[in-house]
Parts: structure tokens; sequence; C-alpha cells
């Protein structure tokens, strides 16, 4: 355990930083699971619905530096692609 009062102050900062960060990834996999169950349930509007979710975790996370870039434009393309099947 560090003596320095700052560095007691930044390791408690961090961890809370770390729980929060992934509280949100969790819910972005929830979100993104979700247009998945829409698509095999072949429900077009709720797909698209869950599809706008996911987008808007996905960019909020890639914003807050939580996820590579890379992960976002892979899984928004994939997720497109799949709700485009259902036409």
């Amino acid at each position: 355990m560090a003596n320095i009062k700052q560095q007691i102050k930044r390791i408690r900062t961090n961890e809370k930083a770390r729980q929060n960060n992934q509280a949100f990834k969790s819910s972005l996999k929830t979100a993104i699971k979700a247009v998945y169950t829409a698509v095999d349930n072949k429900d077009k509007e709720a797909a698209v619905s869950a599809l706008n979710v996911a987008y808007k975790k996905l960019d909020k996370a890639q914003a807050k530096h939580i996820v590579h870039k890379n992960y976002v434009a892979r899984h928004k393309s994939e997720l497109a692609s799949k709700v485009n099947e259902l036409n």
C-alpha cells in the first residue's frame, strides 16, 4: 500500500473508474446482444431500435476510450449487416 497521500487518492479514483468502465462495458455487450436477439426473432422494428441504442453506446464507449476504435467499427459494421439481412 502506498504511503503518499496523493497516491492513495489516485488508487481510489482508479478503482472507481475501473468499476464504472466495467459497468459500461457490460451494458454495451447487453445492447449488442439485444440486436442479435431481435434479428434471430426476425423482428425488424425491434432490431432497428436496438441497433440505434447499440450505436449510441458504441460511440460513447469510443469517446470515453473504454474500447478501441476498430472494435467499434467492426461491431457497427457487423450489426448493420445483420439488420439489413432482414429486408
